[in-house]
């Protein structure tokens, strides 16, 4: 067993009144409270519960009093942060609602939404759903009660509980006017995080949700097929360039421009006309950083003399011979 270390905060005077007045062991080798504290501060975005600071040894009455001298700060009941609240971070605020709305507390709806960069919010109030109907109310806080969250409805994104993408999606169709519904579910897509067979599932474990015929009717009319593979992009762009009766094009060809940076691997190339054709699928748009390095593709590309144009899928199935009148027209 190591050394026990002790010491005595605020006895024998008026200024620790109301501070610690038990005894800190600290084991010599091991880090102090203080750093067991910000340890999992660290790993909560800023903020713990009562319980867990109980747990790493600081008592209620100890806690109390680190909040009345500003080195905790109580954000709901039971729930504290290192930082004041004007100071915590939007994630700091998403994992304290969690927190206080307790085990199997999941974010959902908008600010789930938000987590998984589904869809921006800019609400002051911060959406959490718990399991069952048993639940207080919690300040800047809506808590949705339901009966059908299971285990398999939550994840974790940014060490968050949250309900998962499709589980979000169905909660989001109770939240949002249908226009951005719809945009929310083409951004699942672009972010390759559109599961239908999870969706169906959950409008089948779901039924009584008001929201389900909105769902419905979104799924039928923009997502009615499975995701798309690589290999469907390709196979239905080639499909409409032998009906327009175009030369075929190299797939999956390397350009390399003269500016003394990396060659370019493109989706379809013509070399003799100088054309490139990009189809976006639902890769494009996964991340920002890579929004940004295919528009400097394009450019580098375009220096160099190429011509560009970007197909979406959508394009394909809606309007092919558009498409296809396009790349003829671009290829005389």
């Amino acid at each position: 067993m190591g050394v026990v270390a002790e010491k005595r905060s605020g006895s024998g005077s008026a200024e620790g009144v109301g501070r610690e007045t038990r005894l800190e062991r600290t084991f010599l080798g091991q880090p102090p409270i203080d750093a067991a504290i910000s340890t999992l501060a660290a790993g909560q975005h800023g903020v713990l519960t009562l319980a867990q600071l109980r747990a790493i040894g600081l008592s209620a009455s100890a806690t109390r009093g680190r909040a009345a001298s500003g080195r905790l700060h109580r954000i709901h009941r039971g729930v504290y942060a290192l930082a004041p609240p004007p100071l915590l971070s939007r994630e700091g605020r998403w994992m304290a609602a969690v927190l206080v709305c307790g085990p199997g507390a999941a974010l959902s709806h908008r600010s789930a939404a938000a987590l998984h960069e589904l869809r921006a919010t800019d609400r002051a109030r911060i959406d959490v759903t718990v399991p069952g109907r048993a639940s207080r109310e919690h300040g800047g806080i809506d808590v949705h009660r339901s009966k059908t969250l299971m285990p398999e409805d939550t994840t974790e994104v940014n060490r968050i509980a949250c309900t998962t993408v499709a589980r979000t999606q169905l909660d989001l169709a109770e939240a949002i006017n249908r226009r951005a519904l719809e945009r929310a579910y083409d951004q699942a897509e672009i972010l390759e995080v559109f599961d239908l067979g999870a969706l169906h599932e959950q409008l089948a474990r779901n039924t009584g949700r008001h929201a389900i015929p909105r769902v419905r009717a979104i799924l039928d009319e923009h997502h009615s097929g499975a995701t798309p593979t690589w290999s469907e992009l390709e196979e239905r762009f080639l499909e409409l360039t032998r009906s327009a009766r175009v030369p075929e094009p190299q797939i999956n060809a390397w350009i390399t421009p003269a500016d003394g940076e990396p060659a370019i691997r493109v989706d379809f190339i013509w070399r003799a006309q100088r054309l490139v054709v990009e189809t976006d699928g639902h890769r494009f748009h996964r991340t920002r950083r890579a929004f940004e390095a295919d528009r400097r593709r394009d450019q580098r590309l375009t220096v160099a003399g190429w011509r560009i144009v970007r197909v979406t899928w959508r394009q394909l199935i809606e309007d092919p011979a558009g498409v296809a009148c396009l790349i003829a027209g671009l290829l005389v």
